[in-house]
């Protein structure tokens, strides 16, 4: 069964790198799109050039997240396929001191708050919104309703110095997918999360060339950096694999990565 053609599909940071990709792909599968995102200049362009939806949305929003989705639900029906493609860090040490003074300083809160809030608690703010609204829906013949994908990182098991916070709120997305999935069994809802390496999205391509060059080739094989279609054909499979649940999947050319 073609579980993507002609199905309505939600994709949260869908304006530019993983998420625009996985949106392009979804449309291409024959997905009717709509694409979250606070970029309304990319979101908009995006949009048009796939036949697809653009709805200004912050994932920390409460009140926005829920217009999103009905706007999109008004447009394409009740979605059957979500992706949480929405994501940042402001990063600092747990602890330590300042390069010009030696003073020592804590990480500060509110910057610790945003990184979570904005990963771990807007993911989870999404996904079961999306997952009640595809409790409405009509069975498949399999007895699936919906499914659900999720992005953490490699930073999830492999956290960076100054990573404290980043680490956390996507360890709490790897920590919540079985939880998630066993919660949604019962209705047909699948839940799976994808832990992307060192992608070419274009946060990391704006980073000099030589600091690129020795991204890439601390990648075991391939030595390169990942493409961000290669996130998406991913996203397709665990979207078209049923038997795909409660799995958090590295996607990082074996690279672990090293303290700093």
């Amino acid at each position: 069964m073609d579980i993507i053609k002609g199905t309505a599909a939600i994709v949260t940071g869908g304006a530019s790198g993983l998420g625009r990709a996985t949106a392009e792909a979804l449309a291409h599968a024959g997905a009717k799109v709509a694409i979250f995102d606070m970029n309304a200049e990319a979101g908009e362009a995006l949009a048009a050039e796939i036949g697809g939806l653009f709805c200004g949305v912050n994932v920390m929003d409460d009140a926005a997240v829920r217009a999103g989705f009905d706007r999109a639900r008004s447009a394409h029906g009740q979605e059957r396929i979500f992706v949480n493609c929405a994501g940042g860090a402001r990063g600092g040490k747990t602890a330590g001191r300042k390069r010009d003074t030696g003073e020592i300083a804590v990480h500060a809160i509110d910057d610790f708050d945003f990184t979570v809030q904005l990963n771990l608690v807007g993911t989870f703010r999404c996904i079961s919104l999306s997952a009640a609204g595809m409790m409405t829906l009509d069975p498949l013949s399999d007895g699936e309703r919906g499914v659900i994908t999720a992005t953490a990182s490699v930073a999830a098991q492999d956290g960076q110095i100054g990573q404290v916070a980043y680490a956390a709120a996507k360890a709490g997305i790897v920590g919540m997918t079985l939880a998630v999935a066993r919660d949604l069994s019962s209705e047909g809802i699948r839940m799976n999360t994808i832990m992307p390496g060192i992608m070419s999205t274009p946060p990391m391509l704006a980073v000099p060339e030589k600091v690129l060059d020795s991204l890439a080739a601390s990648v075991p094989f391939p030595k390169r950096l990942g493409r961000p279609d290669e996130f998406s054909r991913l996203v397709l499979e665990l979207v078209q694999n049923g038997y795909m649940n409660g799995q958090a999947i590295r996607l990082d050319g074996a690279i672990r990565m090293p303290p700093r």
